[in-house]
């Protein structure tokens, strides 16, 4: 499995602080000790939103679809209107998708043949944006958090993890009963789900 970070309209710094927090949780919690099969889409040279160019920066590192690990996708903000539709064009490709992580997508609908997961930085977010596709599990901060924390650090934002059959359903949520964790362990929790670390995937 590859993960593909696609970052949203911020700084680098903010992205850099995120690699760092995600790195660290899947080295302590995984033992994933292999970053390389981690690319970041250079969202500073492009536009975040560009479909066109994240395809390309994928094609451009992995020269055939149909024999290239599954994708697993990671996108912030304006970032998962771009990512969203390279998972697509991907899979149209021949390639193969194995989940697709939305941080604070909000206003993005997100549909697909693959495991779809949110992440807001407020309950609001969370219900408005289930609206447009809840996809599986899903986690809100609570206390709510400002947007870019999310992506800033997410190792430190507290909130609930949804499980999938309350993502369905957001206006039963109060029914259900979420899981108390932080952002960085969800995203820790769906990479060990999705992922594949005992094998040797950079290329």
């Amino acid at each position: 499995m590859n993960i593909i970070i696609c970052p949203g309209i911020n700084e680098s710094a903010i992205t850099q602080s995120f690699l760092q927090k995600l790195r660290f949780l899947l080295s302590t919690e995984l033992n994933f000790k292999d970053s390389e099969n981690i690319l970041i889409f250079p969202a500073q040279n492009y536009s975040a939103l560009s479909t066109f160019h994240i395809l390309q920066f994928l094609t451009e590192r992995f020269d055939n679809p149909q024999a290239t690990s599954p994708l697993l996708f990671i996108s912030f903000s304006a970032g998962v209107v771009g990512a969203i539709g390279a998972a697509w064009e991907w899979q149209l490709l021949g390639g193969k998708v194995k989940a697709f992580i939305a941080l604070d997508g909000w206003g993005v609908p997100l549909f697909g043949n693959f495991p779809i997961h949110r992440l807001s930085h407020d309950y609001f977010t969370y219900w408005s944006s289930a609206l447009l596709g809840s996809g599986a599990d899903s986690f809100y901060a609570e206390p709510p958090v400002e947007h870019l924390e999310m992506w800033r650090s997410p190792h430190s934002v507290r909130g609930y993890w949804v499980h999938s059959a309350a993502s369905t359903q957001p206006q039963n949520l109060h029914q259900a009963t979420p899981t108390r964790l932080t952002a960085g362990e969800f995203l820790t929790m769906l990479i060990e789900r999705y992922g594949e670390k005992d094998t040797e995937i950079g290329r």
